[in-house]
């Protein structure tokens, strides 16, 4: 029998490690990568001109970018490797891709996504003057192109990124004003008992706010962010908040980074048809995976933060275990002992990423305070207002409906962005839960095309 065509959407650690455990099965997969070097986004690297040390670019994580950038190095002749390419759609057993100005349909016999995270972000009136960034765009620029996103930059959100972020920062010569974090000293020691199933990252994360605190970094917890200040043409000019204890407060700077943890990117698990189930912790909807990384149709498989927000160790262990349920369905035994020791590995990660949801929650509860006027969908310029009145005088109770009335997720984002305020907007306006306002399915393109995307090069 030949060799089963594998394609493997991802080149961050679970698309890593899952091309390396296929490798080494004696395959050669395919693997998708929208960046231009492998690495993800947690070890993204830097262009070959700059130069800076690994220690300066990564930090505590220095040793596990090394780590995976050289095993996925070593796979150079072993895999086909296609960089700077977007997969934007899955139908029928293909995958359908595009570079430059060209696309090609790539039949597969089984499929490993592994398409990581990205932001989750909560609307705020301001929130689109410019020098306002998401926490992973604020990254981007310091490890891409070494420069930061202000020069008096203020980190507003709540999540271990919120931290790192700040921290990384700090490291590279652009210590913060402050970091404005939603959630409580009481949800941090709500989530203590499962966060302490891995106490190295929770040690990690200690030594992250202690060293902000030494240098002078200002942290203030529990806070109800108000407005960006500032306007269209001149941009952010300051932020204002309510502290803990119901203060109005107020802090000029130049940049805000925002940013409420992350989300999966799951809009190519939803085009291959997986099924997805409403996590009420987390209040996201998540595609639906058994203990490997098996989704509910077969030949996909689904793996790292694309998956579930686990973090970058945990994507490592779920995309070896998902190559090796995909070896295993094709008629290649893993070792039994091996497989059960990475499902030991992935609840342990699990743990601890719910005590991680305890001390970070989303603030949901902002959703019902946010004034009318404020911007949700920043591609169309729909309003709080726009989306409510869509639910209100439209009768549509759910968010797809909302979105055809209103046009909320219709823009460049694809409602990557704002579809998670909306899910809640939704429910708000209808006094129901979340959940029962549904979620914004995926459609293709999953991210815009050029329009002069015409030719296609191949099917096969």
């Amino acid at each position: 029998m030949a060799d089963p065509r594998i394609v493997i959407v991802g080149a961050g650690p679970a698309g890593t490690r899952a091309a390396e455990a296929l490798v080494a099965a004696g395959l050669r997969p395919t693997v998708i990568d929208e960046g231009r070097y492998s690495g993800g986004q947690i070890y993204r690297r830097q262009p070959p001109n700059f130069t800076r040390r690994p220690e300066a670019l990564y930090g505590t994580e220095a040793a596990k970018a090394r780590a995976i950038h050289s095993a996925f190095d070593q796979l150079a002749g072993r895999i086909d490797y296609r960089p700077e390419t977007l997969a934007w759609a899955v139908k029928d057993n293909t995958l359908h891709i595009q570079k430059n100005m060209r696309i090609e349909a790539l039949d597969y016999d089984a499929l490993l996504i592994a398409s990581g995270a990205t932001d989750r972000v909560i609307p705020l009136p301001g929130w689109t003057f410019p020098g306002c960034y998401s926490l992973g765009a604020a990254q981007i620029t310091l490890k891409m192109q070494a420069c930061a996103i202000g020069s008096r930059v203020v980190f507003l959100g709540t999540g271990p990124l919120l931290y790192l972020v700040a921290w990384q920062y700090l490291k590279a010569g652009c210590a913060p004003l402050a970091v404005l974090d939603t959630s409580r000293m009481a949800d941090h020691l709500a989530g203590l008992p499962l966060m302490a199933s891995r106490p190295e990252q929770l040690l990690k994360g200690a030594r992250l706010v202690s060293g902000l605190r030494r240098a002078g970094v200002a942290i203030w917890r529990g806070i109800l962010p108000r407005e960006v200040l500032g306007d269209p043409d001149r941009g952010v000019a300051g932020i204002r908040f309510t502290d803990a204890n119901g203060q109005d407060r107020q802090i000029d700077c130049n940049a805000i980074g925002m940013g409420y943890h992350l989300r999966a990117e799951s809009q190519l698990a939803d085009l291959a048809g997986c099924e997805f189930a409403f996590d009420p912790l987390l209040r996201q909807w998540l595609p639906h995976v058994d203990d490997a990384g098996r989704s509910s149709v077969a030949n996909v498989y689904l793996a790292g933060d694309g998956v579930r927000i686990l973090g970058a160790d945990a994507a490592e262990t779920s995309g070896r275990l998902a190559a090796m349920a995909l070896l295993t369905d094709f008629g290649r035994a893993q070792p039994r002992f091996a497989m059960d020791r990475l499902r030991r590995l992935m609840q342990r990660h699990k743990r601890f990423a719910q005590g991680i949801a305890k001390a970070f929650p989303w603030p949901w509860q902002q959703m019902a305070t946010m004034p009318r006027t404020t911007v949700v969908c920043r591609c169309e310029a729909i309003t709080v207002d726009e989306l409510c009145s869509a639910v209100e005088t439209c009768q549509a109770p759910e968010v797809n409906r909302a979105k055809a009335f209103s046009r909320v997720g219709m823009g460049r984002c694809q409602g990557r962005f704002c579809g998670q305020a909306s899910q809640e907007i939704v429910a708000f306006a209808q006094q129901a839960s979340v959940e029962s306002s549904g979620r914004l399915r995926g459609q293709a393109p999953v991210k815009p095309l050029p329009i002069g995307v015409c030719e296609e090069v191949g099917h096969g």
